[in-house]
Parts: C-alpha cells; sequence; structure tokens
C-alpha cells in the first residue's frame, strides 16, 4: 500500500509492514486499511478516537471514512461505527441490518441494503441522507461532503443533497454507468466503455476530465480533485494538486541523491535521470525532457536545480528572481545549492557562483573566496566550507555570525535563521536562532530546512541511524519512521525529509582464474569496505587488500587475488563509511 498527499498529522505515512491490504479510505486527515483477514488498521490524526479501532473487531467486509470518524461493515451485514463518540454521525439506525455496501463523506454515511434501498444517517442539512422516495434498484453509493450518489441497476445516476455547485444534476442521457464517485462538492461517473463523466465544482479543475481519457476501471473523488485508474494499472489525477494529491507516486527504484523544496521534491535514479514529485504549480517538480547524466540536484523554494557529470548546471521551475537563468557561462561545477529564490555553484577551482534574488546581498559572494569545498544556501545567506575546515557566511542575519574559532568542519548546513556546522570528530555547532539536543554525536552528515519560522535539522550518525530536531508545529518532520536505519544520504526542506536507504551485499560473485570477482551496489559519497572471513567469527573479518573502494551510484567490483589459491572457504561481507 502507498499513500501520498497531505501528510499533516501522518496520514500519508502507511504504518510499516502493513500487509494483505484488500481495501482502503481516507478520512479527512486520518487513514484505514482492510486486511484479508478481516481486520483494520487506522492511523492518522486521533482528536476524535477515530483511529482507535474498537479492540477485537474483525469480520469486516468493507470500509469508510467520514470528518473525524470510521464506518465498518461486517460480513453479518451489520454496521460498526468508532471516533465521534455519541455523535449523530456515528449512531447507526437501530435494527440496521442485511447491508452490502456503506459509503461516508464529511459528515453521512450512507448503506446500501440487500434489497437495493438506501438508509443514511448524520448531519443532514441539505437533505443528504433523504435517500428520495421510491429509490430502489441500487448497486452502488458514494457520498460526497453535503450530497449523495446512488447508481441503480439500469446503468442510470441519482443524486440528492446539497446543490450549491450543480453536484446533484446529473447530466441529462448520463447511462451505461458501472461506478460512480462523489468528491466534496463534485460527482462522477464511470461509463462501461471505460470513460469518465463529471459534474459540479470545479474551483480546482476537478470535473475537467482529461481530453482522451480512456480504459479507465476505478474512479475516486477527493475533496477537490479526481483519480482515475486504468485498466493497465496506472493511475490519472486532475483538480487540486496543491499537496501533490493527483501526482501518483513514483516508483523511484535506486537513487543516488535526493533534494526536499519547499512544496516538492527531487531524486536522482543510478541511470542519471531526475524524478520530480508534490507540487508543481511553477513546473518544478517536472525535470526538463532529456535531462540525463545527473549526478546531484538541489531544489529550491519552488525551483530546481540539476549537476550534470560534464559539470554544467540546468535550472527550472519558478523564475521570478532569475534563479533558474543559470549563467551561461557556468562550467566545472562540482555542487550545487538553492535557497528559497537564489543558487549557488561551486566550481572545481574552489570558487563560488550565485544567482538570483539578491535583496540581502547573497548573491554577492565575497571577494577571496576561491578555496571552498562545500557550499549551502540558506533563506536569504550563504554559507561556503574553506579547505582549512573553517566557515564563511555572508548575506543577512545573525546566522552569518560564524562562531569565532570554529574550526575541523566537515560539512555544513543552512537553514531559515540558523546555521549548523560538523566537525571532524562527529558533533555539530550551532549559530542564529537554534539549538541541538544534548548527547548527539558521532555525525557524518547534517541537513536542515530552509523552510519557514525555525525549520528542521537531521543529522546522519555513523551507524546509519538518524537523528532530528527542531520545529516541528503539526508537520510531524522530526518524527522518524520507526525501523529507519542503513541510512547513506538525508535532505531536508519544507515540513519533511528524505533518506535514502541502502542493505549493503555483495550481489554477485564470479571466478577469473585464481581470482574472485566480487560485485555490488553503491551510493554516492560513501567509502565501501570488503572483508573476508574463514568461519564468520567475530574477530576473524579482514580487509581484502584494495578492497575500499569509493562509491558512485554505480555497482562497484573488488577482486580478491587470494581466493582460489588454497583450499580454505571464505566468507565476504561489505561495509560503507563516508569518505
Amino acid at each position: 500500500m502507498i499513500a501520498w498527499g497531505d501528510n499533516l498529522y501522518l496520514q500519508a505515512l502507511v504504518p510499516p509492514g502493513l500487509s494483505n491490504v484488500i481495501a482502503v479510505a481516507a478520512g479527512q486527515q486520518h487513514s484505514l486499511a482492510l486486511r484479508s483477514d478481516g481486520t483494520t488498521v487506522a492511523w492518522g490524526r486521533n482528536n476524535y478516537g477515530q483511529t482507535t479501532v474498537p479492540a477485537g473487531l474483525s469480520n469486516l467486509v468493507a470500509i469508510a471514512a467520514g470528518n473525524s470518524y470510521c464506518v465498518g461493515l461486517r460480513d453479518d451485514g451489520t454496521v460498526i461505527t468508532w471516533g465521534l463518540p455519541g455523535s449523530i454521525q456515528t449512531t447507526v439506525p437501530p435494527g440496521l441490518s442485511n447491508v452490502v455496501a456503506i459509503a461516508s463523506k464529511g459528515n453521512h454515511t450512507l448503506a446500501l441494503k440487500n434489497d437495493g434501498t438506501v438508509v443514511g444517517w448524520g448531519f443532514n442539512t441539505y437533505g443528504q441522507t433523504d435517500a428520495p422516495l421510491g429509490l430502489t434498484d441500487v448497486t452502488a453509493v458514494s457520498a460526497g461532503s453535503a450530497h449523495s450518489l446512488a447508481l441503480r441497476g439500469d446503468g442510470t445516476v441519482s443524486a440528492w443533497g446539497d446543490n450549491t455547485y450543480g453536484q446533484t444534476n446529473v447530466p441529462s442521457g448520463l447511462s451505461n454507468v458501472v461506478a460512480i464517485a462523489a468528491g466534496l462538492s463534485h460527482s462522477m461517473a464511470l461509463r462501461n466503455d471505460g470513460t469518465v463523466v463529471a459534474w459540479g465544482r470545479n474551483n480546482f479543475g476537478q470535473t475537467n476530465v482529461p481530453v482522451g481519457l480512456s480504459n479507465i476501471v476505478a474512479i475516486s473523488g477527493g475533496v477537490d480533485h479526481s483519480l482515475a485508474l486504468r485498466n493497465d494499472g496506472t493511475l490519472t489525477g486532475w483538480g487540486d494538486n496543491r499537496y501533490a494529491q493527483t501526482t501518483a507516486p513514483h516508483v523511484l527504484g535506486r537513487c543516488i541523491a535526493v533534494a526536499v523544496g519547499l512544496g516538492h521534491n527531487l531524486a536522482v535514479k543510478n541511470d542519471g535521470t531526475v524524478v520530480g514529485w508534490g507540487d508543481d504549480t511553477f513546473g518544478q517538480a517536472t525535470p526538463p525532457v532529456a535531462l540525463s547524466n545527473v549526478v546531484a540536484v538541489a531544489a529550491g523554494w519552488s525551483n530546481s536545480l540539476a549537476l550534470r557529470g560534464d559539470g554544467t548546471v540546468v535550472g527550472w521551475g519558478n523564475n521570478s528572481y532569475g534563479q533558474t537563468n543559470v549563467p551561461a557561462d557556468l562550467a566545472d561545477v562540482v555542487a550545487i545549492s538553492a535557497g528559497p529564490f537564489h543558487c549557488l555553484a561551486l566550481r572545481t577551482n574552489g570558487s563560488v557562483v550565485a544567482w538570483g534574488d539578491n535583496g540581502s546581498g547573497q548573491t554577492n559572494v565575497p571577494i577571496g573566496v576561491t578555496d571552498a569545498i562545500a557550499i549551502a544556501a540558506g533563506s536569504q545567506y550563504n554559507l561556503a566550507l574553506r579547505s582549512g575546515g573553517t566557515v564563511i557566511a555572508w548575506g543577512s542575519g545573525s546566522q552569518t555570525n560564524v562562531p569565532a574559532g570554529l574550526s575541523n568542519v566537515v560539512a555544513i548546513a543552512a537553514g531559515y535563521i540558523h546555521s549548523l556546522a560538523l566537525q571532524q570528530n562527529g558533533t555539530v555547532v550551532k549559530w542564529g536562532d537554534a539549538f541541538i539536543p544534548a548527547g548527539l554525536s558521532n555525525f557524518v552528515a547534517i541537513a536542515t530546512a530552509v523552510g519557514s519560522s525555525h525549520g528542521h535539522n537531521v543529522a546522519l550518525k555513523n551507524d546509519g541511524t538518524v537523528a532530528a530536531w527542531g520545529w516541528d508545529t503539526f508537520h510531524a518532520q522530526t518524527n522518524l519512521p520507526a525501523g529507519l536505519n542503513n541510512v547513506v544520504t538525508i535532505a531536508a526542506g519544507g515540513y519533511r525529509s528524505l533518506a535514502i536507504t541502502a542493505k549493503l551485499r555483495i550481489s554477485s560473485v564470479e571466478s577469473s582464474g585464481q581470482n574472485q570477482l566480487l560485485h555490488f551496489g553503491t551510493f554516492s559519497g560513501q567509502l565501501y569496505t570488503v572483508e573476508y572471513s574463514p568461519d564468520l567469527t567475530p574477530g576473524s573479518w579482514t580487509e581484502l587488500p584494495g578492497g575500499s573502494v569509493p562509491g558512485d551510484g554505480y555497482d562497484a567490483t573488488v577482486v580478491d587475488t587470494n581466493a582460489l589459491s588454497g583450499a580454505q572457504k571464505r566468507f565476504y561481507r561489505t561495509k560503507a563509511s563516508p569518505p
């Protein structure tokens, strides 16, 4: 199961290990999953007990979710609800039985009985729970915020309730319908020829069915967006995309780099292509066609950068401050960074180039910065790490006041109103408006969000685990996923973080004369070491001569020149560490 869109209360964070799911339901800020064994799992906001599944609940065959409550249909045809205790929304009509389907949204619920009639309960401000007199032969129901839909056996649709936006004005002549779906204030119908019809509110284009859309087998209506599933398993979405709810998640596979903007994300795949997702208002999540050979990415608030293997840079997205206008002569670049509306590039000669918003002097690179080895763009300022382990800052704010005597720095991170530096001994130093929890150590990488207000911070430890701290109001950006380990790369931005994980293993072994060729996958920015042991005992592991290789995002090969010279067996393992 996968989830995407607004994650304010972790409603899009699927519980680890959840499997055997046969149905799902999405409430206002919570989620439900029905397992094949008839049990259900709920997560997300729980202010009214909507994710507290009743103990021992089983034998469910269908689920539905309202604003702050849940509905379940048992295999005996009865209905159970939880959340909003004692409310009209969760008070099932006495004696309700023989139910074969349920639907819920907003604050009302519909139940379809085996005789083809419909029962409704909950809020009834617009008559949304009052099924029309004489409505029979119903085969499916769907509930909107304050309107209701019913599909009849003859392929026609009946609608009732709130009609403020024409959501109950079923198009004249609509027939051959095989499925229905109600959004907040719009309606959808799927015809037996695989086409879709939509009507009602259209403030975000949610009823503008994409031209040529066909071969659809299922539909769903969100608050102000619509989804359609094709018979080839692909998903199409349209309407409101402010939380990336119409952008189906990509199957990323193996990634070598990631970046996080204010509302969008970027990932570099192993083949050098870039995938973007999330807010795409300015096209920032849509990489240019044919963009390839990419080794790194950076994300501003609403713009994106990509660094190619040939040292050139490509920019796209919001260009209100010229932040995507990469200088024409920029070349020999080895690193990039993006602030909200400005960009940085580090060249092989240690010089720094900046462009975009200069309202606080953030693109005025100080004279004499010719020995930089790392860069970081903050809100309206920048940091550069010099080859001697010192840091220089420019732009505005207290976050540019580098602590006197700061040295032995190996990594830097620039946030909204604070800065971080990672020292060689694995400790982190901060300045500006920030704090660091006591006892944190053994870090190998740091990242901080250039979001708004104080932002949050993420740090990668040398054991592959992650620590997170900082501003966390409502967005849970410091609530690390359970079991997160084997992390090799981190990124932070907006109100979320990303991590690339790697399970280290030797993927294949081949013999060549007296040699064993050991092949394994790598990630950028890591040093990989191959060790061997004759018997797997803890103290028996020895590093192979020449067995250390830097990771580059591709497969690596290490040769054991003595593997076949004797009869002794050898076991191998790989380890990764910062270079």
